[in-house]
């Protein structure tokens, strides 16, 4: 039996942590703005600035590898907690699409919808996001990190743009997060059928 809680009563649940309480990064999740590709907050009223504790912690991680690595760069968080009923909104856009394939069936449930899941980028020293190639939320196979290699001997995918989805990779994979083929921006923070089985999703 899966195990829930509503959005609203995240803040008072022990088990997460906000995004305000993590030093190190910043924060722009693109479903509470029309920055995103169904064009509209998906999120107020609620306060989605939220990740698992343990999520949470790996993102501190990450935090202080990439800034061993790249001093002056940080993380920019792009979506975290993602509820189960943004989830369903997100997959109904999307009704009779082959770009289904960039979502989790609600029937499964999302990691996002766990909190241990989160979309993320990184900005320089400037405060810009860096050139990864593609924008968030771009579901097309230049997104995808399987098909890098491919997409730099084409000239898709500059040397640039490869190393900076690298630099993202090496500090979330170093603080113990998965990424997947198809996103460069994902990444999971454990296994994806044991967070299911054993941790609760937010409705």
């Amino acid at each position: 039996m899966i195990r829930t809680v509503t959005s609203e009563q995240v803040p008072g649940h022990p088990d997460y942590r906000h995004l305000s309480t993590i030093a190190g990064i910043d924060i722009d999740l693109r479903y509470a703005t029309r920055d995103n590709f169904v064009g509209r907050d998906l999120y107020s009223p609620l306060d989605c600035a939220w990740l698992h504790r343990e999520a949470a912690g790996a993102i501190e991680r990450a935090v202080a590898l990439l800034a061993a690595r790249r001093p002056g760069c940080r993380l920019l968080v792009l979506d975290a907690l993602r509820p189960h009923r943004v989830q369903e909104q997100l997959w109904e856009a999307l009704a009779g699409t082959e770009l289904r394939m960039y979502l989790a069936d609600p029937a499964r449930g999302s990691i996002h919808s766990y909190g241990m899941a989160v979309d993320v980028t990184i900005t320089g020293e400037d405060g810009c996001e860096l050139d990864m190639g593609t924008g968030f939320d771009d579901m097309s196979d230049l997104s995808h990190p399987a098909l890098e290699r491919e997409m730099l001997a084409g000239g898709r995918l500059s040397p640039q743009q490869a190393g900076n989805r690298q630099l993202l990779r090496d500090a979330m994979s170093g603080a113990g997060f998965a990424g997947i083929n198809s996103e460069w921006w994902h990444f999971d923070c454990g296994d994806r059928d044991a967070v299911r089985a054993g941790y609760i999703r937010v409705l």
